[in-house]
């Protein structure tokens, strides 16, 4: 089995041993069987946040492939808890809690991949993530060997991060993600928004609240818009989505840009923070929208075209027969520039797995 054919990037060489897996039982099987053998492990679900080796993967590439949501609980004060498999299609999921008449997930629509993996970088995005609606996550922990489950204070949830993530290593984990619990309020006006752009698009104020439909409709309007939704037919959104996570720093260091360079507070447990704009540090250090199309000086693409997208800095494409090396030495050229003229290096939001930037 290719990767390039499980990720959304397209890139990526052979598995040695591939396993497809549809109910929990036979994903805890399958992990077992690998542990057993003590062979490497990869988990692929929507593949939307994987960068692979040309030389593909040596171990053992299981493919999750549980499907399904069901109401756990309903209740007239927290509204209702909702499980979900950790194969589920994200924004399916994010569609049908809207067509089940819950709310709070609605600024997540369009986001790629499963839902088992929305824990594991707190994905988040326009003003909110995750982490403001996951009640608990069940996982098998291959260490101890037995089923645990997480509520929402135990998973360390931080910008793009989370103990599920800490505990993984070159995409192999500690704790495989079964299922996903979230607790949604009922109704039909969305959460209040939270993020500028948004606002903006919906014709409305930060704080302010409209029918969650139409939040979810211009999300996905705007997140079309920077080639973030999944198209076969557009090579833009061939891509990992954003490839570098907004940088945080220290406020000394904030202090050295240009007064135009965004800031947004950030409470850590180290105290005041500032989180920067990286497609902001992109462009200005000099990498416009389409970069890599026209080559790069010191920088071989030693495939086919790779290219940041023509809709968004922040997003590194496949723009034909790419290879992982093509993309990683977009993102190279891109971390070095920002580094030189910023002082701030960016940091990948995908896992690399056997190979680095």
């Amino acid at each position: 089995m290719r990767l390039a054919d499980l990720t959304s990037t397209a890139v990526g060489g052979d598995a040695a041993h591939y396993v497809e897996t549809t109910t929990e039982r036979e994903l805890i099987d399958a992990v077992t069987a690998a542990d057993d053998a003590g062979e490497d492990l990869l988990l692929v679900a929507g593949g939307s946040n994987l960068v692979v080796a040309d030389s593909g993967f040596h171990g053992t590439v299981i493919r999750v492939a549980t499907r399904g949501s069901s109401l756990e609980d309903l209740s007239s004060c927290s509204g209702g808890m909702i499980s979900v498999e950790a194969g589920q299609n994200w924004d399916e999921f994010v569609a049908e809690s809207l067509d089940g008449g819950f709310v709070g997930l609605e600024a997540l629509s369009g986001i790629p991949g499963s839902a088992g993996a929305t824990p594991v970088q707190n994905v988040g995005a326009y003003g909110t993530d995750v982490s403001h609606t996951i009640a608990r996550v069940r996982t098998w922990d291959r260490t101890t060997r037995q089923i645990v489950s997480f509520a929402n204070a135990d998973l360390g949830f931080g910008y793009r991060d989370s103990i599920l993530k800490q505990s993984t290593s070159n995409g192999s984990p500690r704790y495989v993600v079964l299922q996903v619990v979230f607790q949604l309020k009922q109704g039909t006006l969305g959460m209040p928004i939270a993020y500028g752009e948004l606002a903006k698009a919906l014709g409305t104020e930060t704080g302010s609240r409209v029918a969650a439909r139409q939040v979810r409709s211009a999300v996905l309007s705007l997140r079309a818009g920077k080639g973030m939704v999944l198209d076969a037919d557009d090579r833009d959104t061939y891509s990992t989505g954003s490839f570098f996570t907004n940088p945080v720093i220290d406020e000394s260091l904030a202090a050295t840009l240009p007064d135009a360079a965004p800031r947004y507070p950030v409470a850590t447990g180290s105290g005041e923070r500032v989180k920067l704009s990286a497609a902001w540090l992109i462009e200005h250090a000099g990498f416009g929208k389409g970069f890599g199309l026209e080559g790069m000086d010191g920088y071989e693409l030693t495939g086919g075209r790779a290219a940041l997208s023509t809709k968004h800095t922040l997003a590194i494409t496949n723009r034909g027969d790419a290879t992982a090396a093509d993309v990683l030495a977009i993102a190279r050229a891109v971390r070095d520039g920002v580094a030189e003229k910023y002082g701030i290096t960016l940091h990948n939001e995908p896992l690399l797995i056997d190979c680095t930037l």
